[in-house]
Protein backbone atom coordinates (compact mmCIF):
# COMPACT_ATOMS: atom_id res chain seq x y z
CA UNK A 1 0.00 0.00 0.00
CA UNK A 2 2.83 2.06 1.06
CA UNK A 3 5.75 2.27 -0.97
CA UNK A 4 9.06 3.08 1.12
CA UNK A 5 11.31 3.44 -2.40
CA UNK A 6 8.45 5.72 -4.11
CA UNK A 7 10.45 7.97 -6.91
CA UNK A 8 8.61 10.98 -5.99
CA UNK A 9 6.00 10.63 -3.15
CA UNK A 10 7.44 10.93 0.31
CA UNK A 11 6.03 8.47 3.58
CA UNK A 12 4.09 11.36 4.62
CA UNK A 13 2.90 12.62 1.30
CA UNK A 14 1.63 8.88 0.72
CA UNK A 15 -0.10 8.57 4.10
CA UNK A 16 -1.68 11.75 3.53
CA UNK A 17 -3.40 10.23 0.20
CA UNK A 18 -4.81 6.97 1.79
CA UNK A 19 -5.95 9.29 4.81
CA UNK A 20 -4.07 7.78 7.19
CA UNK A 21 -1.83 9.02 10.16
CA UNK A 22 1.94 8.81 9.26
CA UNK A 23 2.55 7.10 12.70
CA UNK A 24 0.15 3.75 11.66
CA UNK A 25 3.10 3.54 9.07
CA UNK A 26 6.16 2.73 11.39
CA UNK A 27 3.38 0.44 13.73
CA UNK A 28 5.31 -2.58 14.94
CA UNK A 29 2.60 -5.04 16.87
CA UNK A 30 2.87 -5.07 20.64
CA UNK A 31 4.61 -7.80 22.33
CA UNK A 32 2.23 -9.79 23.75
CA UNK A 33 1.69 -13.79 24.11
CA UNK A 34 -0.91 -15.50 21.79
CA UNK A 35 -2.83 -16.35 24.87
CA UNK A 36 -3.09 -12.83 25.84
CA UNK A 37 -4.40 -12.47 22.58
CA UNK A 38 -7.11 -14.42 22.67
CA UNK A 39 -8.17 -13.65 26.09
CA UNK A 40 -8.37 -10.00 25.15
CA UNK A 41 -10.67 -10.56 21.49
CA UNK A 42 -12.68 -13.13 23.94
CA UNK A 43 -13.25 -10.05 26.40
CA UNK A 44 -13.62 -7.35 23.88
CA UNK A 45 -16.15 -9.51 22.29
CA UNK A 46 -18.37 -10.27 25.75
CA UNK A 47 -17.47 -6.57 26.65
CA UNK A 48 -19.42 -5.25 24.13
CA UNK A 49 -22.47 -8.04 24.64
CA UNK A 50 -22.44 -7.01 28.38
CA UNK A 51 -20.17 -3.68 29.10
CA UNK A 52 -22.01 -3.75 33.15
CA UNK A 53 -19.78 -7.02 33.93
CA UNK A 54 -17.03 -5.81 35.81
CA UNK A 55 -13.81 -7.86 36.68
CA UNK A 56 -15.41 -10.70 38.99
CA UNK A 57 -18.02 -11.77 36.37
CA UNK A 58 -15.81 -11.17 33.38
CA UNK A 59 -13.32 -13.86 35.42
CA UNK A 60 -15.91 -16.15 35.90
CA UNK A 61 -17.10 -16.09 32.26
CA UNK A 62 -13.57 -16.98 31.52
CA UNK A 63 -13.62 -19.90 33.78
CA UNK A 64 -16.57 -21.33 32.33
CA UNK A 65 -15.36 -20.86 28.40
CA UNK A 66 -12.16 -23.23 29.87
CA UNK A 67 -9.83 -20.53 30.93
CA UNK A 68 -8.54 -20.35 34.06
CA UNK A 69 -7.37 -17.35 34.76
CA UNK A 70 -6.85 -15.21 37.90
CA UNK A 71 -8.84 -11.76 38.48
CA UNK A 72 -6.02 -9.78 38.77
CA UNK A 73 -4.86 -10.25 34.84
CA UNK A 74 -8.10 -10.06 33.76
CA UNK A 75 -8.05 -6.67 35.63
CA UNK A 76 -4.91 -5.85 34.05
CA UNK A 77 -5.81 -6.62 30.53
CA UNK A 78 -9.10 -4.53 30.20
CA UNK A 79 -6.94 -1.74 31.63
CA UNK A 80 -4.77 -2.51 28.90
CA UNK A 81 -7.40 -2.21 26.40
CA UNK A 82 -9.26 0.40 27.95
CA UNK A 83 -12.57 -1.23 29.46
CA UNK A 84 -14.53 -0.56 32.08
CA UNK A 85 -17.17 -2.05 33.70
CA UNK A 86 -20.50 0.72 33.00
CA UNK A 87 -22.23 0.31 35.91
CA UNK A 88 -23.34 2.87 39.40
CA UNK A 89 -19.99 2.69 41.75
CA UNK A 90 -18.35 4.34 44.04
CA UNK A 91 -15.23 6.71 42.68
CA UNK A 92 -12.28 5.07 43.83
CA UNK A 93 -9.73 6.04 41.11
CA UNK A 94 -8.62 9.46 40.01
CA UNK A 95 -8.83 9.35 36.25
CA UNK A 96 -6.46 11.95 35.17
CA UNK A 97 -5.04 15.41 36.46
CA UNK A 98 -7.35 18.52 35.36
CA UNK A 99 -7.79 22.13 36.40
CA UNK A 100 -11.43 21.69 36.60
CA UNK A 101 -14.28 19.33 36.46
CA UNK A 102 -16.95 20.02 34.31
CA UNK A 103 -20.46 19.04 34.48
CA UNK A 104 -22.49 16.95 32.09
CA UNK A 105 -25.08 19.36 30.50
CA UNK A 106 -27.31 16.82 28.70
CA UNK A 107 -29.56 15.35 30.78
CA UNK A 108 -33.03 15.52 29.58
CA UNK A 109 -31.74 18.26 26.94
CA UNK A 110 -33.77 17.73 23.49
CA UNK A 111 -30.90 17.34 20.63
CA UNK A 112 -32.66 19.10 17.61
CA UNK A 113 -30.42 20.00 15.54
CA UNK A 114 -26.95 19.14 13.64
CA UNK A 115 -23.50 20.29 15.29
CA UNK A 116 -25.85 20.91 18.91
CA UNK A 117 -23.69 17.98 20.70
CA UNK A 118 -20.66 16.31 19.80
CA UNK A 119 -19.13 13.72 21.53
CA UNK A 120 -15.99 11.35 21.37
CA UNK A 121 -14.91 8.13 23.23
CA UNK A 122 -11.72 4.91 22.91
CA UNK A 123 -12.79 1.57 21.58
CA UNK A 124 -10.21 -1.30 20.87
CA UNK A 125 -9.49 -2.55 17.64
CA UNK A 126 -8.00 -5.84 18.01
CA UNK A 127 -5.44 -7.57 14.56
CA UNK A 128 -4.18 -10.79 14.06
CA UNK A 129 -1.01 -10.05 16.15
CA UNK A 130 -1.90 -6.89 18.41
CA UNK A 131 -4.25 -4.06 18.73
CA UNK A 132 -5.12 -0.73 18.16
CA UNK A 133 -7.01 2.14 20.05
CA UNK A 134 -9.38 4.05 17.71
CA UNK A 135 -11.14 7.49 18.49
CA UNK A 136 -13.95 9.49 16.66
CA UNK A 137 -16.13 12.10 17.37
CA UNK A 138 -19.74 11.58 16.24
CA UNK A 139 -22.47 14.86 16.15
CA UNK A 140 -25.72 13.28 17.97
CA UNK A 141 -28.58 14.40 16.31
CA UNK A 142 -27.57 13.05 12.57
CA UNK A 143 -25.09 10.36 14.16
CA UNK A 144 -22.22 11.50 11.20
CA UNK A 145 -18.94 10.44 12.30
CA UNK A 146 -17.01 14.09 11.71
CA UNK A 147 -13.50 12.35 12.36
CA UNK A 148 -11.60 9.33 13.54
CA UNK A 149 -8.13 8.28 14.60
CA UNK A 150 -6.14 5.18 15.61
CA UNK A 151 -3.14 4.62 17.79
CA UNK A 152 -1.09 2.02 19.45
CA UNK A 153 -0.81 3.70 22.85
CA UNK A 154 -3.67 5.26 25.07
CA UNK A 155 -1.85 8.71 24.82
CA UNK A 156 -3.89 12.35 23.60
CA UNK A 157 -2.23 12.31 20.64
CA UNK A 158 -4.58 10.52 18.25
CA UNK A 159 -7.21 12.15 20.03
CA UNK A 160 -6.06 15.53 19.84
CA UNK A 161 -5.46 15.11 16.02
CA UNK A 162 -9.26 13.56 15.64
CA UNK A 163 -10.70 16.88 17.32
CA UNK A 164 -8.22 19.42 15.02
CA UNK A 165 -10.14 17.00 11.77
CA UNK A 166 -13.76 17.85 13.34
CA UNK A 167 -12.89 21.65 13.78
CA UNK A 168 -11.48 22.00 10.31
CA UNK A 169 -15.23 21.64 9.32
CA UNK A 170 -17.47 23.13 11.73
CA UNK A 171 -17.71 23.74 15.75
CA UNK A 172 -20.24 22.08 18.27
CA UNK A 173 -22.39 24.30 20.72
CA UNK A 174 -21.57 21.06 23.04
CA UNK A 175 -18.81 18.56 23.32
CA UNK A 176 -19.41 15.36 25.57
CA UNK A 177 -17.02 13.31 26.59
CA UNK A 178 -15.77 10.73 29.36
CA UNK A 179 -13.80 11.69 32.52
CA UNK A 180 -10.83 9.42 30.64
CA UNK A 181 -7.35 11.21 30.81
CA UNK A 182 -7.23 11.78 27.04
CA UNK A 183 -10.04 14.19 27.04
CA UNK A 184 -9.87 15.76 30.56
CA UNK A 185 -6.25 16.42 29.82
CA UNK A 186 -5.25 20.43 29.47
CA UNK A 187 -4.39 20.02 25.95
CA UNK A 188 -7.93 18.91 25.47
CA UNK A 189 -9.40 20.93 27.56
CA UNK A 190 -8.12 23.78 25.78
CA UNK A 191 -8.75 23.44 22.39
CA UNK A 192 -12.42 23.02 23.14
CA UNK A 193 -12.32 26.12 25.17
CA UNK A 194 -10.37 28.33 22.83
CA UNK A 195 -13.57 27.27 19.87
CA UNK A 196 -15.84 28.64 22.09
CA UNK A 197 -17.39 25.11 22.72
CA UNK A 198 -19.29 24.14 26.06
CA UNK A 199 -17.71 21.40 27.99
CA UNK A 200 -19.95 18.38 29.10
CA UNK A 201 -18.18 15.76 30.93
CA UNK A 202 -20.18 11.87 31.18
CA UNK A 203 -20.43 11.04 34.97
CA UNK A 204 -18.35 7.98 35.72
CA UNK A 205 -19.17 4.52 34.83
CA UNK A 206 -22.58 5.74 32.94
CA UNK A 207 -23.40 4.18 29.64
CA UNK A 208 -26.39 6.14 29.02
CA UNK A 209 -24.64 9.43 29.20
CA UNK A 210 -22.43 8.81 25.75
CA UNK A 211 -24.96 5.98 24.04
CA UNK A 212 -24.84 7.48 20.81
CA UNK A 213 -20.85 6.73 20.89
CA UNK A 214 -21.55 3.13 22.56
CA UNK A 215 -23.85 2.21 19.76
CA UNK A 216 -21.03 3.51 17.35
CA UNK A 217 -18.89 1.11 18.76
CA UNK A 218 -21.35 -1.83 18.59
CA UNK A 219 -21.94 -1.19 15.33
CA UNK A 220 -18.24 -0.78 14.24
CA UNK A 221 -17.37 -3.87 16.01
CA UNK A 222 -20.50 -6.43 14.99
CA UNK A 223 -20.72 -5.37 11.32
CA UNK A 224 -16.69 -4.54 10.33
CA UNK A 225 -14.34 -5.77 12.96
CA UNK A 226 -15.57 -8.62 14.25
CA UNK A 227 -16.08 -10.30 10.61
CA UNK A 228 -13.06 -9.64 8.93
CA UNK A 229 -9.27 -10.28 10.63
CA UNK A 230 -6.83 -7.61 10.38
CA UNK A 231 -3.00 -8.55 9.48
CA UNK A 232 -1.47 -5.19 9.58
CA UNK A 233 -2.18 -1.92 10.97
CA UNK A 234 -2.43 -0.25 7.39
CA UNK A 235 -5.20 -3.42 5.99
CA UNK A 236 -6.81 -2.32 9.45
CA UNK A 237 -7.09 1.86 8.69
CA UNK A 238 -8.12 1.22 5.19
CA UNK A 239 -11.36 -0.95 6.21
CA UNK A 240 -12.02 1.42 8.90
CA UNK A 241 -12.02 3.58 6.58
CA UNK A 242 -14.18 1.92 4.33
CA UNK A 243 -16.47 1.25 6.98
CA UNK A 244 -16.99 5.14 8.15
CA UNK A 245 -17.87 5.91 4.61
CA UNK A 246 -20.17 3.34 3.99
CA UNK A 247 -21.45 4.47 7.89
CA UNK A 248 -21.98 7.75 6.96
CA UNK A 249 -23.19 8.04 3.51
CA UNK A 250 -24.39 4.62 2.83
CA UNK A 251 -26.33 3.02 6.21
CA UNK A 252 -29.50 3.92 7.30
CA UNK A 253 -31.15 3.71 10.30
CA UNK A 254 -34.34 3.54 11.68
CA UNK A 255 -34.06 6.26 14.31
CA UNK A 256 -33.35 8.56 11.37
CA UNK A 257 -36.13 7.08 9.40
CA UNK A 258 -34.25 5.25 7.03
CA UNK A 259 -31.71 7.95 5.84
CA UNK A 260 -28.26 8.33 6.55
CA UNK A 261 -26.41 10.22 8.93
CA UNK A 262 -24.92 12.33 6.22
CA UNK A 263 -28.36 13.29 4.37
CA UNK A 264 -29.03 14.74 7.98
CA UNK A 265 -26.32 16.65 8.92
CA UNK A 266 -26.15 17.95 5.73
CA UNK A 267 -29.66 17.80 5.16
CA UNK A 268 -30.48 16.36 2.06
Amino acid sequence: MIEPEHPSLSIARQCELLEIARSSYYYEPTPMSEENLQLMRLLDEQYTRTPCYGTRKMTAWLNKQGYLVNRKRVTRLLRLMGLEAIYPKPRVTIPGEMQQKYPYLLRDVPIQRVNQVWSTDITYIRLTRGFLYLVAIIDWFSRYVLSWEVSTTLDTRFCLDALDQAFHQTTPEIFNNDQGVQFTCKDFVDRLKTANVRISWDGRGRALDNIFVERLWRTVKYEEVYIKDYQTVPVAVQNLKEFFRHYNYERIHQSLEYKTPAQIYYHR
